[in-house]
C-alpha cells in the first residue's frame, strides 16, 4: 500500500503530529507513505498554460530539509522524527489551487478557472499511489470529496484553528490557537489597567466565533463579540461605561474577525479572487475608532493575527492530532474510503465526507459558554 498525504489550507499546530501518525502506523502495517508537496501542488507539472497564477516558483531546495520543494517526498520513520511538537507542516501548504477551479495564467495575461481534477487523477495513478490521507478544513475535505468521485481513494482528517467543521467535537489546532489568545489577553490587561485604557482584540475564526468565546472567556474580557451575535456598538458602550461608574477604568473587547454590527456588513481585507476566499479583518480598529468617538476613552486595537497558528501545538492538539493520524490508516486499512475521522469523545470515529463538506459548526446560541459568559457578566453587544 502506497499513501500519499496532503496538507491543504491555512497551517495548524498539530499537523506534523497527524503526519507522524500516518507514517508511522502505516509502517507498522509495512506500507509506504508519500507526501505531495503544498497541497495538491506537488502533483502538477509546472509551466505552460497551466501555470498557477499565485504560486512561488520551485525554484530550489526545501530549506529544512534540502530537498526539492515539488513533486513527492517519501516519508518513512526518520523523516517524522522529532516533529510531534513542531508548529507548521514539513510539506508545506497551500490555501490557493482548487484543482476543480485551478485559477491559470493565460498567455494574454488574464487568470481564468479551470479543471484540472482529471490531470490530477492521473497524476495520482501514474505515481501508483493507492490512498490519499486529505488533512484540511471544509474547502479541503470538499475537494478531497469531489477526488474520491472521481476514483481517488480518500480518508480525511478535520484541521482547523476555526474548530467549525461539523461532526466533530474539536479540531487539532484550535486548543493551541486558544492559549495563544488567552495568553495574550492576560498580558493586555496589565498595559490596558495602567494606562486606563480600552483595548480591542481581533482574532480569527472566520464566520465562526470559538476562538473569540473560548479565549474571551478564559481570558477575562469585558466584551466578546462573534459573528453568532450582530452587535450594537451602543450597547458596547454602555459596558464600558458601566465599569467606568464601577471604578474599572480599563476594559478589555475581543472581537472575532467575522464579528459584525446589526446594520452593517463583515469588514474585508481583501475580496474574494479566482483561487481564492475572501480575507476577512479590521474589525477591531473600527470598533476602537468608534468607542472613542462615543466615550472618549482612550482606545487602542490590536490584530492577534497568525500568530494564533504558530507555535507548539498543546498537549491536547498533539494528542489529538496523533489520534486522527492514527484512525485515517485504520480506516485505510478497512476500506473506509470517503470518510473522515472525527473526534465524538471519548473516541475516534468516521463520519462520511458528505455530512461535513459546505457546512460550517458556528456556536449555538444557547450555548453553555455563552450562558456562562452571561451569567459573569459579560456583554455580547446584544
Amino acid at each position: 500500500m502506497r499513501i500519499a498525504i496532503s496538507t491543504g489550507g491555512g497551517d495548524a499546530p498539530g499537523l506534523n503530529a497527524v503526519i507522524r501518525a500516518v507514517v508511522l502506523s502505516a509502517h507498522q502495517r509495512g506500507w509506504q507513505c508519500f507526501g505531495i508537496r503544498r497541497g495538491y501542488d506537488g502533483l502538477y507539472r509546472r509551466g505552460g498554460a497551466h501555470t498557477f497564477a499565485y504560486a512561488k516558483p520551485y525554484d530550489g531546495p526545501d530549506r529544512r530539509r534540502g530537498e526539492p520543494r515539488g513533486g513527492l517526498v517519501a516519508l518513512g520513520p526518520d523523516q517524522v522524527r522529532g516533529i510531534t511538537h513542531l508548529g507548521g507542516t514539513i510539506l508545506g501548504t497551500t490555501n490557493r489551487g482548487n484543482p476543480f477551479r485551478w485559477p491559470t495564467l493565460l498567455p494574454d495575461g488574464t487568470v481564468q478557472e479551470i479543471d484540472r481534477s482529471d490531470e490530477l487523477v492521473e497524476a495520482f495513478k501514474a505515481r501508483r499511489l493507492d490512498a490519499l490521507v486529505a488533512i484540511g478544513g471544509d474547502g479541503s475535505l470538499s475537494i478531497a470529496h469531489g477526488l474520491w468521485q472521481k476514483g481517488i481513494p480518500v480518508v480525511g482528517v478535520p484541521k482547523t484553528i476555526d474548530n467549525d467543521v461539523v461532526g466533530t467535537e474539536s479540531t487539532f489546532g484550535f486548543d493551541t490557537a486558544v492559549a495563544t489568545a488567552t495568553e495574550a489577553l492576560d498580558k493586555l490587561h496589565t498595559t490596558a489597567e495602567s494606562h486606563d485604557r480600552v483595548m480591542v482584540v481581533e482574532l480569527m475564526g472566520r464566520y465562526a466565533g470559538w476562538i473569540a468565546l473560548h479565549s474571551g472567556l478564559s481570558g477575562s474580557a469585558d466584551v466578546i463579540l462573534i459573528p453568532e451575535i450582530p452587535f450594537d456598538i451602543e450597547k458596547v458602550c454602555e459596558k464600558i461605561r458601566a465599569r467606568e461608574l464601577a471604578g474599572r477604568n480599563f476594559s478589555i473587547v475581543v472581537a472575532a474577525e467575522g464579528a459584525r454590527p446589526k446594520d452593517g456588513k463583515v469588514e474585508l481585507l481583501e475580496e474574494a479572487k479566482k483561487g481564492s476566499v475572501e480575507r476577512l479583518g479590521g474589525i477591531a480598529s473600527r470598533i476602537a475608532a468608534a468607542i472613542t468617538e462615543r466615550t472618549g476613552k482612550e482606545t487602542r486595537s490590536l490584530v492577534l493575527g497568525h500568530l494564533q497558528r504558530g507555535g507548539s501545538p498543546t498537549t491536547f492538539d498533539r494528542l489529538l492530532a496523533l489520534r486522527f493520524g492514527s484512525a485515517a490508516v485504520r480506516a485505510i486499512g478497512e476500506g473506509a474510503f470517503g470518510t473522515v475521522v472525527v473526534f465524538t469523545p471519548p473516541t475516534v470515529s468516521r463520519r462520511p465526507i458528505t455530512d461535513i463538506m459546505g457546512k460550517q459548526k458556528v456556536v449555538p446560541l444557547d450555548s453553555g459558554i455563552i450562558l456562562t459568559a452571561r451569567n459573569l457578566g459579560i456583554s455580547f453587544g446584544d
